[in-house]
């Protein structure tokens, strides 16, 4: 049996993942619609469908005429991150299941709104951290989950990157404190997800800063920095830039335990740099070639894994409990930044809290 999956949002990622990824899945999932104010954007969206040899989807401009469709089962979400809460919300509200791109809202209180309203509802909310699939990732998993590192002394991403003016100018939307947030929120959250959930996710404290030093037509930060205290005396380390010239140079996670070590980069997390257990001196996912973007190719795993979660009725790989943590990781260093101290966990903040704070 298939699922019926509306896609909300036909920009860039849209267009580049979910479009292709659905199109791979199209044994599980018939796509029924493709929604995007812009209508060229939706219409570009649905020849990619019919040039594939599919059914050409309904095109829309309004999200809500689509939450009103008896056959729609799923909501697929990929608009500018300031819109997730509220498009989540509706399309919970109308009874549908919920796949939502990173970060899945910008606000500690709409996130917990949003997971206990998919319980309340008995609907399924699953988040875009489609890295957790990507092989070396899965790799670093086994190992954690069978105890080979022993004990797990801290963890280090660095998301070393270039954003230039051209990017910011192609949406208004990016670099804004209501719709988005900078180098953390928007270029940071997949590595941050990996750190929190490498370190077992139960977070205590945070001590965060961020500058914008680089983008002055953006109202956001392009760099961050932070230490991350979680249960058990693991330490985190976050550095995150866009400012590095002049491209995009990597993205790079490292853990380090008692009797282990590994470091995975890439141009998206893909390919073990480093990997050294007892008696194991390298890897053979050390030679896997780079996807065609940061964004990797591991959407269509997180579509086949949701439709499993909704049929089987259990919960997604990365639900919405699971995929709040990284976006309450970068709040809490925004917190930390604006009262100058760490932050204890749990807490309640919002990139609303940042309007009208200078960085420079």
């Amino acid at each position: 049996m298939k699922l019926r999956i509306a896609l909300v949002g036909c920009g860039r990622i849209g267009q580049k993942k979910h479009v292709p990824a659905l199109i791979e899945t199209r044994d599980l999932f018939e796509t029924v619609a493709v929604c995007d104010l812009v209508e060229e954007r939706a219409n570009r969206a649905a020849e990619q469908f019919e040039k594939s040899g599919l059914r050409r989807p309904e095109t829309m401009t309004n999200y809500r005429e689509l939450l009103k469709r008896e056959d729609v089962d799923v909501i697929s979400i990929a608009t500018e991150s300031g819109k997730h809460y509220q498009i989540t919300m509706e399309a919970l509200e109308a009874g549908k299941h919920v796949l939502v791109e990173k970060p899945m809202a910008l606000s500690t209180k709409h996130m917990n709104e949003m997971v206990e309203l998919s319980k309340r509802k008995n609907l399924k909310l699953g988040v875009f951290f489609q890295n957790r699939f990507n092989p070396p990732v899965q790799e670093v998993r086994k190992k954690l989950d069978s105890g080979a590192f022993g004990k797990i002394f801290y963890a280090s991403v660095a998301v070393r990157w270039n954003r230039n003016e051209d990017y910011y100018k192609q949406a208004s939307w990016r670099g804004t404190w209501e719709m988005d947030g900078g180098v953390l929120m928007n270029q940071s959250t997949h590595a941050i997800d990996l750190l929190q959930w490498f370190l077992g996710g139960e977070i205590e404290e945070i001590y965060g800063h961020i500058a914008n030093t680089n983008h002055p037509y953006i109202e956001a930060e392009d760099e961050g920095f932070a230490i991350v205290k979680f249960k058990g005396g693991k330490t985190g380390l976050i550095e995150a830039t866009s400012n590095v010239f002049p491209r995009n140079l990597e993205e790079t996670l490292a853990i380090f335990g008692e009797k282990g070590t590994v470091v995975i980069g890439g141009l998206a997390v893909n390919r073990i740099l480093t990997w050294r257990f007892e008696g194991e001196e390298g890897h053979p996912f050390m030679n896997l070639p780079d996807p065609d973007t940061v964004y990797g190719d591991s959407h269509k795993y997180v579509y086949r894994d949701f439709y499993e979660a909704v049929t089987n009725d259990r919960k997604p790989y990365i639900s919405g409990e699971d995929g709040k943590k990284a976006v309450e990781i970068v709040l809490g260093i925004y917190r930390s930044f604006l009262e100058g101290r760490p932050v204890k966990y749990p807490f309640d903040f919002s990139t609303e809290e940042m309007k009208g704070v200078k960085l420079r």
